[in-house]
């Protein structure tokens, strides 16, 4: 019979704009175990800081199809290359340069787009989101799609919607204030500022962040951040946030004297990937399944509208925020929004005047 099984993937498909790997499990003693594995899938694309092409999100879709199929397979580990970025979302410059201004091909990717948060939150197995660098914008949505999330303490997390000519309508307004609450969610999504590793396990977003700083043969805490709680003079916590003055140079300069090395993040996955083996099959992935409908009670009821609207902002800000950030100077690469707003004001018709009025030179 064994020799019998009927396949159930749709396609076979070799694999180049992402990386899928099988990984042996291990037992509890830390012994390989015959037969059985984790499903490792990589984005990787480390010069453009894994952002996602179209072609990506492909096979995206298609990995987790691939390991939610597999008899063999225990977990789904979602990572990236190197150790800058997990994801920073969607390509700007594919966005800009193909999707800018077309709003029907736009509407097409989304549907992959889609597609692909789906299969994250319908994988029959559990899914851990190894963060080992930036997690922003659609990174921090399909992020947010999986079950658990373990992350280097130098990653970041945050949204680039608004500031950019877009809104975070690919999971984010649907999933963050599940995890954080609606007042962070909301600081979160419309101001795009940046959460360290500490203070998103802090509100509730990730499972854990993990030192991988080695300096002089130890793993250091981020040297970057501050790292113990106390009180500020207004008496607020303060906890995970970047250090300033005379700390944030020393910080600096520890970090350059160093080394990042995602060793003991691997160690936290396997770890994790150890007590999920450790469980019955089925009763785990029911109770996954549970758990997941209340993403997906947002999700299934907004992904189709908001796709609509993310196509037809592609002839707008989405034209305008994309095209800056990819044509704009390093350290210049946003719209000028008070000529916007200005010229918006005024009745202006978005037309190739205005856009050229508030692009960045």
């Amino acid at each position: 019979m064994k020799n019998n099984l009927i396949s159930h993937n749709l396609v076979e498909t070799e694999f180049s704009e992402i990386i899928y790997e099988l990984r042996p499990c291990t037992d509890n003693s830390g012994k390989r175990v015959e037969g059985l594995f984790n499903a490792w899938i990589f984005l990787n694309n480390p010069r453009q800081y894994n952002s996602y092409t179209t072609g990506a999100v492909k096979e995206i879709i298609l990995a987790f199809r691939r390991a939610s199929m597999d008899r063999r397979v225990v977990t789904v580990v979602f990572t990236a290359v190197g150790d800058k970025a997990f994801c920073t979302g969607g390509n700007t410059k594919e966005y800009a340069e193909y999707y800018a201004g077309r709003p029907l091909e736009y509407k097409q990717y989304m549907r992959l787009f889609n597609d692909m948060i789906t299969a994250i939150l319908q994988c029959d197995k559990p899914v851990i989101c190894r963060v080992n660098g930036m997690r922003i914008a659609g990174g921090q949505e399909i992020g947010m799609a999986c079950d658990f999330t373990l992350a280097s303490d130098m990653a970041v997390f945050g949204q680039a919607g608004p500031k950019h000519g877009s809104a975070p309508d690919g999971g984010s307004t649907d999933f963050l204030h599940l995890f954080v609450g609606i007042e962070r969610a909301m600081q979160s999504c419309t101001l795009c500022e940046m959460w360290s590793a500490y203070e998103a396990h802090q509100f509730g977003l990730i499972t854990k962040a993990v030192p991988v700083l080695k300096v002089n043969g130890e793993y250091v805490r981020n040297p970057l951040l501050i790292t113990d709680r106390w009180l500020d003079d207004s008496g607020e916590i303060v906890y995970g946030r970047q250090k300033s003055g005379e700390a944030l140079a020393a910080g600096k300069e520890l970090l350059r004297s160093g080394v990042v090395d995602l060793t003991p993040l691997d160690d936290e996955v396997n770890s994790l990937s150890t007590k999920l083996l450790y469980m019955m099959p089925d009763c785990t992935s029911k109770t996954l399944n549970s758990l997941r409908k209340k993403k997906l009670e947002h999700w299934d009821r907004n992904q189709q509208t908001n796709r609509d609207w993310l196509s037809l902002n592609m002839m707008t800000e989405a034209k305008a925020g994309f095209r800056a950030f990819n044509e704009g100077p390093k350290g210049n690469r946003e719209v000028d929004f008070i000529k916007l707003r200005k010229m918006l004001a005024e009745g202006h018709a978005w037309d190739d005047e205005l856009l050229d009025a508030i692009l960045p030179k």
